[in-house]
């Protein structure tokens, strides 16, 4: 069976995490209900299979695309949703202007990307440390990337089962990152193959507009669970 459009999800518990941002000394705690997590990022073979597209700038089927906006992300779920037989979980619409807007229906059973808070608790896994193992081992990153992208699962997963949450490409969330002060600016999480190791840390937040597309940005989906 060719796994690169297997789309494996992981079952992650429910509980309690501290988020925190260096920039500006804050930190907030989120209690979270059980969800399902993608166990890889998403492979340019399921993108495709899903989409028709190949937006990647490196080609393999096994490789996590890249080169997608989080608009693209959320685009995807809701293809995906509705490939599965789910009700899509975002409301996409455009006003008079152009500008494009989004609500998320948290009843829907579909596709969606992870919150941060989601995205830390499940790459963390029940460790404290800034990693869940030595980064050698679990990831992707300037020191042994050879400063390209590799296919998905080719490192240790966390003790949930959850591969790439370190390095080799960062993950859109679905937060708006500081409204007040980068606008529509959204989330990314787990650094990427560029990075140097300090970014490759579970409490690592970067940003970024929903349209940019570069080639160490992808993502992973993730599911309510629904009664």
């Amino acid at each position: 069976m060719d796994t690169s459009t297997v789309n494996e999800m992981i079952a992650v518990p429910p509980g309690q995490v501290t988020l925190s941002d260096r920039r500006t000394q804050r930190s907030w705690q989120v209690d979270l209900a059980p969800y399902r997590l993608g166990a890889f990022p998403v492979t340019q073979a399921l993108y495709a299979q899903v989409t028709g597209a190949r937006p990647s700038s490196a080609e393999g089927d096994r490789l996590p695309v890249e080169g997608v906006s989080w608009w693209d992300a959320v685009r995807f779920c809701n293809a995906l949703s509705r490939h599965e037989g789910f009700a899509p979980a975002y409301l996409l619409h455009t006003d008079d202007e152009g500008v494009e807007g989004i609500e998320w229906n948290a009843a829907a059973d579909g596709y969606r990307l992870p919150t941060e808070a989601e995205w830390e608790h499940a790459c963390r896994a029940g460790t404290t440390g800034p990693r869940y193992g030595p980064l050698d081992d679990i990831a992707w990153y300037r020191g042994n990337s050879d400063e390209r992208v590799h296919d998905v699962g080719g490192k240790q997963p966390n003790p949930w089962g959850l591969h790439d949450m370190l390095g080799n490409v960062w993950d859109w969330c679905w937060d708006v990152y500081d409204a007040e002060v980068y606008g529509t600016y959204r989330v990314l999480r787990g650094g990427g193959w560029f990075d140097e190791h300090w970014s490759c840390r579970a409490s690592a937040r970067r940003r970024s507009h929903p349209s940019y597309q570069v080639d160490d940005v992808g993502f992973r989906v993730a599911r309510s669970v629904t009664p």
